[in-house]
């Protein structure tokens, strides 16, 4: 149970084995508690971050569909069993959603992985996006590295040019290679270690990218000039680096970091927080507990905190236990519900909130945004 409680493929693996049979196929009934909820875009391969531009066009982090490629033990250090050996291909891609919702694909063939069939073939590719300065797009892998079946390959941020192509900003999986965590679970028998990272939000702030990863628990800060520093070591806080809250969320609000965390696997309600962090110092506080696999966090102009729970139910994952939480003066407000594995959050400049859901675990093209008129909100 130790591989199952600590790893953010843990978390949503048993998705697929409980819900064969189509509970993964177009999302589950959206339950609206004060808010309209509508379908604003289809079609997507596991939809992840999400950014906007100034001119309200929406950026979408897909993880494509995995692959067959594989490497070898004499290649590098694999993913343990089951949730490895990994494979993987170059189909991951960022699409570009307009404000009527007519999609492009704006850059394909990056790499996508998937974990061993025993864990459910989940996806990884692109994790995030983000607009920065609104003329330069950056994207952030994490179904890159030869620990993930493509060998040549990093996790890396990348710049993201007008004709599709990518540039290497920073090398992510070079930097975990020379800068382990004080409590890496890398025993050969019982831990889960990615060699590449689970890499899987980052937020721009002071002309500098800051992206969590969930695996190896870490904080880091990423310059504009690509070099690498950590900001947090979670595993020294968290119990032994094996009570899995690392974490997954990410926001910015001021001068301060936001960090959502996961729970102890099998879920636990309302084992799940938001850390308050200073970039700077790396000194935290717990902002918010009672919280439950959180996987998003955006603030509203009026600062007001928006929660995305992956799974709200206690136990192994199902369908349609996502939901969105709203904190505002310390009061909570569920603002939708039955979310079908959603994966990341935003609001964009119309003031409404967009999720990605069917982002873990669906057939291709399955992927959707939501789009929440927070207006109707009571």
């Amino acid at each position: 149970m130790k591989r199952l409680r600590k790893h953010v493929f843990r978390l949503l693996a048993t998705l697929v084995a409980t819900s064969i049979g189509g509970a993964l196929l177009p999302a589950a009934p959206v339950q609206a508690a004060g808010a309209a909820v509508t379908v604003f875009t289809s079609g997507l391969n596991n939809p992840r971050g999400l950014a906007f531009d100034e001119a309200g066009n929406l950026y979408v982090a897909e993880g494509g569909a995995g692959g067959a490629t594989r490497t070898q033990t004499s290649d590098c250090q694999q993913v343990a069993f089951p949730i490895g050996p990994y494979s993987g291909g170059f189909n991951a891609s960022i699409s570009k959603v307009t404000r009527s919702g007519v999609r492009t694909v704006i850059a394909s063939g990056l790499p996508s992985s998937q974990t061993g069939s025993v864990a459910g073939s989940l996806v990884s590719g692109v994790a995030d996006v983000v607009v920065v300065d609104d003329s330069e797009l950056l994207a952030m892998t994490a179904g890159a590295g030869c620990s993930h079946g493509l060998k040549g390959t990093s996790n890396s941020i990348l710049r993201v040019h007008h004709d599709g192509t990518t540039t290497m900003v920073a090398n992510l999986s070079a930097f975990l290679a020379t800068h382990p965590v004080a409590n890496p679970d890398n025993n050969p028998v019982s831990g889960d270690f990615e060699p590449d990272g689970t890499w899987f939000s980052m937020v721009s702030m002071n002309d500098a990218l800051y992206a969590v990863e969930p695996n190896h628990q870490e904080l880091d800060r990423i310059s504009s000039t690509g070099v690498i520093s950590r900001v947090v070591d979670f595993s020294t806080f968290f119990p032994g680096n094996t009570d899995w809250r690392g974490p997954t969320a990410l926001a910015r609000r001021g001068d301060s970091l936001y960090v959502g965390t996961l729970t102890p696997f099998p879920i636990v309600p309302g084992k799940a927080q938001i850390l308050k962090v200073n970039p700077n110092t790396g000194a935290f506080s717990v902002f918010a507990g009672g919280l439950t696999t959180v996987v998003g966090l955006a603030f509203d102009k009026d600062g007001a905190m928006y929660v995305l729970e992956s799974n709200a139910a206690a136990g192994f994952p199902g369908p349609g236990n996502g939901r969105v939480i709203k904190i505002k003066d310390g009061e909570r407000t569920t603002i939708a519900s039955g979310l079908n594995v959603p994966t990341a959050m935003a609001f964009g400049p119309d003031g409404k909130l967009y999720v990605s859901v069917n982002g873990f675990g669906a057939p291709p093209g399955f992927g959707q945004i939501l789009r929440i008129d927070l207006n109707n909100e009571e």
